[in-house]
């Protein structure tokens, strides 16, 4: 965490009350239990009353922890899709506390699907919460955060970066993230002087239960903790409100504030981390900034030149069996460019599987596309799946569920690739 000479050695949110929204589990869970150590208030404004089946935590937990970290919590369902829902919440916390000092705006929701694969109540859903549930809560929260001393809003959301590559893959999600950080922009200017609004983004993936969804079984070693997140709020939250309008990534602000050591932070500290959405690359595509500033090297080693596309297929053909076959029941097809180019396929659906060149016997659920260089490279475990598709070298179609079973078939494939 933060070093003892850095704000947060001194108590700077005793009292203050913080209205969080997604804060039963994740950054918001992190970052609220970050201003618990100070003494502040929280409001966990979240949807999960009752234990999720699959996901950890819920409003009454995430209070006991709160309580037990020093704070005070006030647990409300909020579905930030139901604007009484959140008038109601913020109503109780001015009664309860006397009024709100902070907003964060962390509720979100996510689906990397293109544009003919993603469900209108998908769409919904994201511009539901990403976008218009931040203003919403923005503008129910904001006539008591007027009345604040040092009043904050800080959104969960990425600088507003037009290339191409963000929108081509996931072009409705990443409008819904966009629009918070439009609010961003918007309501720092409007309300400049009197509430300060900034926005918040991690320059690697965090490793949270949407992450073990997105990315499955190891991701993990990629990934950060939340902490980083819960130390760059912070460090946000207790800056003067002239501090507005700004886009900041986590690692850049805590290396300013004076950290040095982001090993701590890792969940694998030494393994390659994954970047964030949003981010283009300053350095290479095959560097990334290491601990205290160094360049590592991280792009997976170049394909032998004895294992092409089809001594893969070849193997993964002689790998095939009723129990693939039975656990993934999925056809995927392969669009490759480059050496080995051409239309590739696995059938892991009919009698005992195929794989081999040309299109699949029957439809396929999952269409990747991907340079035959980094189709090896992916099938060898030099390449993880996920951070090919995040970082834009494999864009893929249909069935995602799927997609991440592949992975998991993969994990077992590279001992004989």
């Amino acid at each position: 965490s933060l070093p003892s000479t850095s704000p947060s050695a001194f108590r700077k949110l005793a009292g203050c009350t913080l209205f969080i929204t997604g804060a039963s589990r994740g950054i918001g869970k992190a970052i609220a239990l970050k201003a618990a150590k100070d003494g502040a208030n929280i409001v966990i404004a979240a949807k999960t009353a009752e234990p999720h089946p699959t996901l950890p935590g819920t409003i009454y937990t995430a209070a006991a922890e709160i309580e037990a970290a020093g704070g005070k919590a006030l647990p409300c369902v909020v579905n930030v899709r139901e604007e009484q829902q959140i008038i109601n919440a913020v109503e109780k916390a001015v009664k309860t506390f006397g009024g709100i000092d902070i907003l964060v705006n962390n509720a979100s929701a996510i689906s990397l699907t293109g544009t003919l694969e993603t469900e209108t109540k998908k769409v919904n859903l994201m511009m539901d919460v990403n976008v218009r549930g931040t203003y919403l809560t923005s503008k129910t929260c904001l006539p008591h955060l007027r009345k604040s001393r040092n009043p904050h809003i800080l959104n969960l959301s990425p600088p507003m970066n037009l290339n191409p590559m963000w929108f081509k893959n996931h072009c409705a999600y990443t409008i819904s993230k966009y629009g918070m950080s439009m609010c961003v922009l918007g309501m720092a200017e409007e309300f400049r002087g009197e509430v300060a609004v900034n926005a918040l983004w991690p320059k690697t993936a965090i490793h949270t239960a949407a992450m073990d969804m997105l990315g499955g079984a190891g991701i993990e070693k990629q990934c950060r903790k939340t902490d980083i997140l819960a130390d760059a709020a912070y460090c946000i939250l207790t800056k003067p409100k002239s501090f507005t309008g700004n886009f900041i990534i986590d690692e850049v602000l805590l290396r300013e504030e004076g950290v040095k050591d982001f090993d701590v932070y890792a969940i694998a500290p030494g393994h390659p981390l994954m970047p964030d959405f949003f981010l283009d690359r300053k350095l290479s595509g095959s560097q990334r900034e290491g601990p205290g500033g160094a360049t590592v090297n991280t792009e997976p080693a170049p394909a032998k030149p004895l294992s092409p596309v089809a001594e893969t297929f070849r193997v993964i053909q002689g790998a095939m069996s009723e129990e693939y076959v039975r656990s993934t029941q999925g056809v995927f097809q392969f669009e490759l460019s480059g050496d080995d180019g051409g239309t590739w396929y696995i059938d892991l659906k009919t009698k005992g599987g195929s794989a081999g060149f040309g299109k699949p016997p029957v439809t396929a659920d999952v269409v990747m596309s991907m340079s035959s260089a980094d189709f090896v490279k992916m099938f060898t475990g030099k390449l993880k799946p996920t951070l090919a598709f995040m970082s834009g070298k494999l864009r893929i179609k249909g069935n995602m569920a799927l997609a991440i079973k592949l992975e998991k078939m993969l994990t077992q494939l590279n001992s004989k690739l």
